[in-house]
């Protein structure tokens, strides 16, 4: 573990001084809770008795919601559409205190709603609506001028890519072209459909999967992994590369410096849904306020393990990532 307490004090402490804009696919969580304990005698399947329902932000908004609970001052640029979900979505981020003035709203487009049932800590199924055909040229133009507006008062750019047609081709490579340009942070969780256009950003986050598809390797092995990630560092000419690896942690690639093991320390999973958001969120605020890249991994290693015993997509808090990384400090080595 190369973190100090001291350490991680001063950089949670610094959290609050971070702007961050966030780029991405805005996408509304819906829970429904309730308790199964019969079979339908419809099918073969079983009846939930619905309890109660919520609602959380998700995709790029989970990243937004997880840097803003974590103290940071946060834009979101999206699209969402002129329906009831939409104003869900928009009400719960101003309540997180998120800039929303770059939301987009497109009355010809729904809103982006994904409806999970849970019974008992298990979630039965997943509903998603959804359009994902990508935005209008108008749309397009909306955003990129929305994101030139705000490039000169934030730390770091966010790109957060669920495929929903919000990100582009055409909208990545004016936006990672600006952001260079300003000299600012960008870090990615990318869809292997545009992994070529997020050549020079500072970091991005694939998991195990995409590091696959990504680099053309299927990974059957750690040496495997080890092999993705070079690749991609190579392929993409980025400042690092940070593969996701569920329960055996996460490896960080930087060009001239050896494979950094990171081990989870997840001692409990109650519900995966989310943990990647918060990665990319810890990980990003860290480098803005000056943590090296292994660092900064370290950091959002120990906030996803904690996200991941919540059930239900969920964020961190600052006291949780210091409690987390105070429990968790004498079992983590990393190891080359």
């Amino acid at each position: 573990m190369r973190l100090k307490t001291d350490e991680v004090k001063k950089i949670l402490t610094r959290f609050s001084r971070a702007k961050i804009l966030v780029v991405g696919d805005l996408i509304l969580d819906e829970f429904i809770w309730g308790k199964a304990d019969r079979i339908s005698p419809e099918a073969p399947v079983p009846v939930v008795w619905a309890q109660s329902q919520s609602f959380m932000p998700g995709g790029a908004s989970n990243v937004a919601n997880n840097m803003a609970s974590l103290g940071a001052h946060v834009s979101l640029c999206g699209v969402v559409g002129d329906d009831k979900n939409g104003n869900i979505l928009m009400n719960k981020l101003r309540e997180s205190g998120i800039d929303c003035t770059g939301v987009v709203v497109d009355t010809l487009r729904p809103t982006t709603v994904k409806t999970r049932i849970i019974a008992a800590h298990q979630q039965m199924v997943r509903v998603d609506w959804e359009h994902i055909a990508p935005l209008s040229k108008e749309d397009i133009n909306k955003v990129t001028e929305l994101i030139r507006q705000k490039l000169d008062d934030i730390d770091a750019l966010v790109i957060e890519d669920y495929g929903k047609g919000m990100i582009s081709p055409h909208l990545l490579k004016s936006i990672v072209s600006l952001a260079r340009k300003h000299k600012k942070i960008i870090t990615v969780d990318p869809k292997v459909e545009h992994f070529s256009y997020y050549r020079g950003v500072t970091a991005m986050t694939p998991n195990e999967k995409e590091a696959s598809a990504g680099s053309g390797i299927k990974i059957t092995s750690d040496a495997d992994v080890d092999r993705a990630g070079w690749r991609l560092l190579k392929k993409l000419n980025c400042g690092a590369v940070v593969v996701t690896l569920g329960d055996k942690g996460m490896k960080v690639f930087e060009e001239k410096r050896s494979v950094f093991h990171i081990p989870t320390v997840a001692q409990e999973v109650f519900d995966v849904s989310g943990a990647g958001d918060t990665v990319i969120s810890v990980f990003t605020l860290a480098l803005s306020c000056g943590l090296p890249i292994r660092e900064a991994a370290e950091l959002s290693n120990i906030a996803a393990g904690i996200v991941v015993g919540k059930v239900g997509v969920a964020v961190v808090t600052k006291e949780e990532v210091l409690d987390g990384f105070n429990r968790f400090k004498g079992r983590l080595k990393a190891f080359k």
